[in-house]
């Protein structure tokens, strides 16, 4: 049986090699995905295709330049699993992101159920989105 850490570490090796299709087949069918703030891209997003879309949103606004990076070793509880990150972008005529946070999954059965996402300043991030 797979645990949530490598299921998180599959995660992890699927967005650094820009495999879609890896990083859906993770996604469970009814995943709902917790975007924070009070920008066009927050909300809950539910279902793999809702994810991918919330994604391809990050990555047209900033122009492909949008990163999320571990800057720690993930944090397991149960099926609870924290990983400390960097996410990153730019966007013309704004100050660049540069911002620390951290991404709580619920993993279970090999796949991903639940993502609630954490900034270290959520309203800077709502004004870099907006």
């Amino acid at each position: 049986m797979t645990t949530p850490l490598q299921t998180l570490s599959s995660y992890n090796d699927a967005l650094a090699a820009g495999d879609m299709d890896a990083f859906v087949a993770l996604l469970a069918p009814e995943i709902v995905w917790h975007q924070p703030g009070s920008h066009p891209l927050s909300g809950d997003h539910t279902g793999p295709g809702a994810v991918l879309d919330l994604l391809g949103g990050f990555m047209t606004a900033s122009a492909g330049t949008f990163q999320v990076r571990p800057t720690d070793a993930p944090r397991v509880n149960g099926d609870l699993v924290a990983l400390p990150v960097e996410f990153s972008g730019a966007r013309e005529g704004r100050a660049d992101l540069a911002m620390a946070g951290t991404d709580l999954f619920r993993i279970s059965g090999g796949l991903i159920r639940e993502v609630w996402l954490f900034s270290a300043d959520q309203d800077v991030e709502n004004a870099f989105w907006a």
